[in-house]
């Protein structure tokens, strides 16, 4: 029987709950994987045979593949995770939240630096 998630209508938000962890258990270890130098470079040298060597969802590689940070989260991605994809690219964890608002970095950046979206945002 699943447990109550009172929080699964929070607009625009994934929570990274345990049916999240068990879905994204493979791509999170390969995020993972990408704390050791000789991950990432045989991950940037193929990304797709690298992907391969991981027990991930079809879904799952074709996010990482094209970046899609929500796409990654939705399939159970956790973001401090998914950050080594961020720093295997060269990309700052703000750069990465500013790609998944649809913001450019400065825009994001000075979204939060006034406070953040407005807590009405999306509800409806």
């Amino acid at each position: 029987m699943p447990l109550d998630k009172p929080y699964i209508g929070i607009p625009g938000t994934t929570i990274f709950d345990a049916d999240q962890s068990r879905k994204g258990y493979w791509l999170n270890q390969f995020c993972m994987s990408l704390m050791k130098a000789e991950n990432r470079e045989r991950f940037k040298r193929d990304e797709r045979a690298y992907l391969d060597e991981w027990a991930m969802t079809e879904e799952q590689k074709q996010a990482v593949l094209a970046r899609d940070l929500n796409r990654c989260i939705a399939a159970g991605g956790n973001i401090y995770f998914l950050a080594k994809i961020g720093a295997t690219d060269g990309k700052s964890f703000q750069q990465m939240a500013g790609s998944m608002t649809g913001m450019s970095e400065e825009e994001y950046r000075n979204m939060m630096i006034a406070g953040g979206r407005d807590p009405q945002w999306g509800r409806s």
